[in-house]
């Protein structure tokens, strides 16, 4: 997280000269003014290419422990907030839902923003981390952004296409303006939260008004809205019920899981809806479509520009296709036939690997794509996957 410190002085003219930026209207706020529009990056919040393709539930559990600002739960006299938030361990242990591998794509956001994982609830009070969440005032999403937000965060709202509906889109946003909050307030993430509530500016006038500054601000003792008040003391209700989940009997062996990684990719050419891509990766189409709900029925929208979705870290890398090398009709450089190579030996089988291909096999073993296609019963559409076994003189 941002450390404190540096002098008033310095952090005065840094409030001074820092831009506003558009608050954030969720169920629970009133949308201030927008500023100008927040510089669009290309960063993708979540897991990285790569990662592990599942977790532990309890290791995500573990991630957002290890990562809280405020650990200390003894002195929290929000009874009427741990009540309300009762439920949500259960919801974290349900296998009938995608609460905790969203919630597990956060944290690992916040994570890797060097956040605390108390912004990774803030979803749990907005929409009950239900990515297709729609609100009658206008807010939508996990975050529940309004558009006018959106937009000044360069989240795509498109006829056909509501970026507040992506995860991935609204989380890199929501990830980026609290990264930005959390380094104006000085590293305190409850007068961040505060701001992601009730506007920047509120917060720095009602310091202003009581002598504070943030690197030493009480934020209990701000004059703020009581529903601003109560947002800090939701979230660290909320963190401190699942804190205190693991003594519950029984709770952290249900947590004792594989949870799918997720991840961000953009979508790739030539696919028209999430079914496609889900047979192509082999993955949970019901799954992709209840993650990407910007993508209505299923059909992936075509905004002009890329558009991302939401998917298992499994089911992130492409597969590749036979057509994405050039097929040769002759003898490749070792010089050897099809037929040459049979009369030598005894069939040869290769079984592919991540990163092979089709014509990296036939330069291998000196055959030619065409006969390596022809003599599997395939063609240049079909889909080499990792384990599948290739004949490579042909058919016995």
């Amino acid at each position: 997280m941002t450390a404190r410190g540096g002098s008033r002085l310095a952090m005065a003219l840094l409030l001074a000269a820092m831009p506003a930026l558009p608050v954030v209207a969720g169920s629970e706020a009133s949308p201030a003014p927008v500023s100008a529009p927040v510089a669009a990056t290309t960063a993708v919040a979540g897991p990285a290419a790569g990662g592990p393709t599942v977790l532990n539930g309890q290791e995500i559990y573990r991630r957002f422990l290890d990562g809280l600002a405020d650990q200390d739960c003894s002195d929290d006299a929000s009874t009427r907030w741990r009540s309300h938030f009762g439920h949500v361990p259960r919801q974290l242990t349900s296998r009938n839902s995608d609460v905790l591998p969203l919630f597990g794509y956060v944290v690992e956001a916040m994570r890797e923003a060097h956040l605390p994982t108390e912004y990774a609830l803030i979803p749990f009070i907005e929409s009950g981390y239900r990515p297709g969440a729609r609100s009658a005032s206008g807010p939508a999403g996990l975050w529940q952004f309004i558009a006018v937000t959106a937009r000044n965060h360069e989240i795509p709202i498109r006829p056909g296409y509501d970026g507040r509906l992506s995860p991935a889109d609204a989380t890199t946003a929501a990830v980026r303006y609290l990264k930005t909050l959390h380094g104006m307030f000085a590293g305190d993430w409850r007068l961040a939260v505060m701001a992601y509530n009730a506007g920047e500016y509120r917060v720095l006038n009602a310091l202003k008004r009581a002598g504070q500054a943030p690197a030493a601000a009480d934020p209990t003792a701000l004059a703020m809205p009581d529903i601003t008040h109560s947002y800090v003391r939701k979230l660290h209700a909320l963190s401190c019920v699942i804190k205190e989940a693991e003594a519950r009997e029984g709770w952290m062996a249900a947590l004792d899981r594989e949870v799918p990684v997720l991840r961000a990719i953009p979508v790739p050419d030539g696919i028209r809806d999430l079914d496609t891509l889900a047979s192509r990766h082999e993955t949970d189409a019901q799954q992709l479509r209840r993650l990407n709900p910007a993508h209505t029925e299923g059909r992936v929208a075509r905004i002009g520009q890329p558009v991302q979705v939401l998917v298992p870290q499994s089911a992130a890398t492409p597969p590749v296709f036979m057509a994405e090398a050039p097929l040769e009709t002759g003898v490749d450089d070792g010089g050897l036939t099809t037929s040459d190579a049979a009369a030598g030996g005894a069939q040869r089988v290769h079984t592919v690997v991540n990163g092979d291909s089709i014509w990296a096999i036939a330069r291998r073993y000196g055959v030619s794509s065409r006969s390596l296609l022809d003599g599997n019963g395939l063609d240049a559409r079909s889909v080499l996957r990792p384990g599948m076994e290739l004949r490579i003189d042909g058919s016995p």
